[in-house]
């Protein structure tokens, strides 16, 4: 450890040599002597002193302007300095040294134990401090590295949010052409065969779609940014959809899919009805994936309930491969599987049940599973579900191609990708209306310059001239009519910052490719009912 450097000043050698003598057994100083203050001034200037000693009276400049000239200074100011004095021990003595800037008095004669336990203690108050200004120093490092850490992680939680939209929007868009043709062809006169084609291809893409909506969920979730949305839905619907999905996709399989009820169970409750859809259709879709004969069974139980709510337990059960029991508690981390070499048999990206465990834990409620190798597995969601206050009536499901005309209706497409701006347009034309399409921004603009629409449908991304631009062109227009029309986006981005943005420029709706047609259709209607209100006389 570095020696602690103190000055001692006196005019008489005797003096020095006494106090050195006292001092010189402390063997954290390194001690520096001067019987002249000026020359002793410039050792300060030069010198790393810590604590100086200084004699009162002195010929040439006494120790209170010694001490004064120190603190005068920002080189020596830091310097502790102890008066060292004969003179009387009257107050106005040492208020004067005080005022100086001295932080102690010693009197001569002097006594050995108190002037060495003094100095002692000085040098203590020295490596504390200098301890302290390490450590701050340190922290001041760690803080800059921290903060150097933090700028790092955000940009990197850019480039990977940047990264998922243009995956999403890139992969939707495609999707959205596949599944908008699915659409079409279950509308049109099919053989048995054919209908079993289009069937699979639909189940294709829905599983592309899961697989893209997995890494969104997982980001979102990861980032924060991930919403609950609580709503009334009708559960026994919800369970008769399971039953109608999952019994077409194990019926491909030669597999039984059955579902079973345990209590009372409620017709309508309040829950995020998209994420426990998410939840248990992960599960099942595993136990198909898993299972190769046999039966994958959904049970439902009602656990208990209150006045505010159930408690319900869904557990799937299948007669799958089993996965062994020291890979269980593997099976719910991010990219993990039970088994590597079953990954490279079945595939799967591993995200799905690391979702589904997130999932449960936003939403209040448990996850578990148990398995036996060769004899199956089951998973189950247990959560408490709230009562709901309205009995919601089922909406009719038919194919959008018997919806009401909507005669008279213009509609200006704006959308870069052929394949989607021809089913979208196929679509609107089953609806009767008249359509106009365009690839890009500029087109959509110069279109609405030149005719009048009742609506535009505008994808975000286009060459030339984004949607963006091309909305805040049209909201700026001078004409009145014009500047009113009603404008839905069609999106493939499902980040919600893209989605407000699209509300903030002028649009009216925001919808997400793949769209379902009855929102399409529901969004349409209402847009032109009302504007077409509007300018009634």
């Amino acid at each position: 450890m570095k020696k602690i450097n103190l000055l001692i000043l006196d005019d008489r050698e005797e003096n020095i040599i006494s106090l050195r003598a006292l001092l010189e057994e402390l063997d954290d100083l390194h001690i520096i002597a001067h019987t002249d203050p000026n020359e002793a001034l410039k050792v300060c200037w030069h010198e790393d002193i810590t604590i100086a000693m200084v004699d009162v009276q002195m010929p040439e400049m006494n120790g209170f302007e010694f001490v004064s000239l120190l603190k005068s200074h920002p080189k020596t100011n830091h310097i502790m300095t102890i008066m060292v004095t004969a003179i009387s021990k009257e107050e106005r003595y040492l208020l004067e040294g005080l005022r100086s800037g001295a932080i102690d008095y010693l009197y001569k004669p002097l006594n050995p134990e108190i002037t060495r336990a003094k100095v002692k203690s000085f040098v203590h108050q020295i490596r504390l401090q200098e301890e302290i200004k390490q450590k701050n120093l340190a922290l001041e490092v760690s803080g800059k590295e921290l903060l150097l850490a933090k700028e790092e992680a955000e940009h990197a939680r850019k480039s990977k949010e940047l990264f998922l939209a243009n995956m999403s929007h890139e992969i939707r868009t495609p999707i959205n052409g596949i599944m908008s043709v699915i659409h079409v062809l279950k509308t049109s006169k099919l053989s048995t065969e054919q209908l079993e084609w289009v069937n699979i291809l639909d189940n294709a893409s829905q599983s592309l779609l899961v697989i893209i909506n997995d890494i969104l969920d997982l980001s979102r979730i990861d980032s924060g940014k991930f919403k609950i949305e609580m709503e009334d839905f009708s559960l026994s619907k919800f369970i008769d959809n399971m039953d109608r999905m999952f019994k077409i996709k194990a019926d491909h399989k030669d597999l039984r899919f059955l579902i079973e009820k345990e209590g009372n169970l409620p017709d309508n409750v309040v829950f995020d009805a998209l994420r426990l859809q998410q939840i248990i259709t992960n599960f099942i879709s595993n136990s198909l994936k898993f299972t190769e004969k046999g039966t994958i069974t959904l049970h439902i139980k009602l656990v208990e309930s209150d006045q505010q709510g159930y408690r319900i337990r869904f557990t799937v059960t299948d007669t799958g491969i089993g996965i062994r029991t020291d890979h269980l508690p593997k099976i719910f981390q991010p990219f993990e599987q039970g088994d590597g070499a079953i990954t490279k048999r079945y595939g799967g990206t591993g995200l799905g049940l690391a979702i589904v465990k997130q999932l449960a834990e936003l939403l209040d409620g448990t996850v578990g599973s148990e398995s036996n190798v060769g004899q199956g597995s089951s998973f189950y969601f247990e959560a408490w579900l709230k009562k709901s206050k309205t009995n919601q009536p089922q909406k009719p499901n038919e194919p959008y191609i018997n919806f009401p005309k909507l005669e008279g209706v213009h509609i200006l497409v704006a959308e870069d990708n052929d394949l989607n701006a021809f089913m979208l347009a196929h679509m609107l034309k089953t609806w009767n209306c008249q359509v106009d399409i365009v690839k890009n921004g500029q087109q959509a603009l110069d279109a609405v310059l030149q005719k009048n629409y009742d609506l535009v449908l505008m994808d975000t991304h286009m060459p030339v001239m984004s949607g963006f631009d091309a909305i805040k062109a049209i909201k700026e227009l001078e004409d009145t009519d014009k500047k009113n029309i009603p404008i839905i986006t069609i999106s493939a981005s499902v980040l919600a910052h893209e989605q407000a943005a699209a509300y903030e420029v002028g649009a009216r709706y925001v919808i997400v490719k793949p769209f379902d047609p009855v929102d399409l259709y529901s969004r349409i209607t209402s847009l032109v009912l009302e504007n077409k209100t509007e300018n009634l006389p």
